[in-house]
């Protein structure tokens, strides 16, 4: 009988488990039953080299759907590396015309492997995939293969014909990710329902004002924040008031930053007061600053998952009285750069601090507020 500190399930498992502080993975025991060990082997290794938390998080979750998906259609471990012909079943799977599905059941995912991956929570949407999501998997796929030291075909012609053709057949019309922006006004709302001094309003109060003053930060990028990247910055001066209080926020690697980068962003005033509250009252020292409540008011020491930072704006809204369903997480991100065209603030210097590294993205933002109250519109 093989002893539990040998047998390879148990093995991956506690594998996984000593890089959760990096990355929190709650599906512990099914990852170790989808990934292989060279799987584990490879994310342990990034987290050595110190690869961003964000980046990694990602790898991981594209890493086991890649490898779910793969046992459900052929039933067995993604070949490494994979050849041209199972990057072009992966393709067809998940990029399809709806129009064809109809008359055609066999067209696009077969039922039983889209059962497999709903069953385990892996598959969520309905119809096909979104082109960037697959776009994304196939260039972790390549990723990974390149850092075995090996040579894939995804940049055959093969590939980025199937893959052009199959994004054309398979039309999504594009949406902002939150339908409304979390503007000033906004926010104060969202603010006002966290006005007790307990446990969940000082976290929650926190989060929103953290967020929003860094420049709109990705949910996970506050679900991942640690209390080591946070560094106190000498007082700001005010005229005829106390000087505010200010923070810096080192955000390492992030989606959009070069790989050596460390991005910086600054905090001043009620945001750092909020912070400071929060920590204070949920004795934070180190580690996760962000972390779960349970009903009896105890702190975890496991950081949020991303998720739960757009539950808690939803949550927010509806106590305010709006249609949560109009709001998300990446509504602060939206509603930070809204309201600085708002407040006059030239792009440049908002997306300093938002980190925006395309001025036409950002400038979507702006283009609503200063085409509404600009010159060109007051012509007459």
């Amino acid at each position: 009988m093989t002893g539990a500190g040998t047998d390879p399930l148990n093995r991956r498992a506690l594998e996984l488990d000593t890089i959760a502080a990096v990355l929190p993975m709650e599906r512990r025991d099914e990852l170790a039953e989808l990934l292989t060990d060279q799987d584990v082997e490879t994310l342990r290794h990034l987290v050595n080299e110190g690869m961003g938390v964000n980046t990694l998080s990602a790898l991981a979750s594209d890493l086991t759907y890649l490898q779910a998906w793969s046992l459900a259609s052929t039933g067995a471990s993604l070949p490494w590396p994979a050849p041209e012909a199972l990057l072009l079943k992966f393709i067809a799977h998940h990029l399809w015309d709806p129009e064809k599905r109809r008359s055609d059941p066999q067209h696009g995912m077969p039922v039983e492997v889209e059962r497999m991956l709903r069953d385990q929570a892996l598959l969520k949407v309905v119809g096909p995939h979104a082109p960037d999501t697959v776009r994304r998997r196939l260039a972790t796929w390549s990723t990974l293969t390149k850092w075995r030291g090996l040579n894939g075909s995804f940049a055959s012609p093969a590939l980025k014909s199937a893959l052009r053709l199959a994004v054309r057949a398979t039309p999504r019309p594009r949406k902002r990710k939150s339908a409304k922006a979390v503007t000033g006004d906004v926010l104060a709302k969202l603010l006002a329902t966290c006005r007790t001094d307990s446990l969940r309003d000082a976290r929650d109060r926190a989060i929103l004002m953290v967020a929003f003053a860094s420049g709109g930060r990705r949910r996970s990028e506050i679900a991942g924040l640690r209390k080591e990247q946070l560094t106190v910055e000498p007082p700001i001066p005010v005229d005829g008031a106390p000087p505010l209080p200010s923070m810096s926020i080192h955000l390492g690697r992030t989606k959009t930053s070069g790989a050596d980068s460390d991005e910086v962003v600054y905090m001043a005033g009620r945001p750092v007061e909020a912070l400071n509250a929060w920590m204070t009252h949920a004795r934070i020292d180190s580690g996760s600053v962000f972390r779960a409540i349970d009903r009896w008011g105890n702190v975890s020491k496991r950081a949020l998952d991303p998720k739960a930072i757009n539950d808690i704006v939803k949550q927010r809204a509806a106590q305010a009285g709006l249609d949560a369903a109009e709001f998300s997480a990446h509504g602060l991100r939206s509603g930070y750069l809204t309201e600085a065209a708002n407040r006059g603030i030239p792009l440049p210097e908002a997306m300093e601090q938002s980190r925006h590294r395309s001025v036409q993205q950002a400038s979507g933002y702006y283009n609503s507020a200063t085409r509404r109250s600009g010159r060109a519109a007051r012509l007459l």
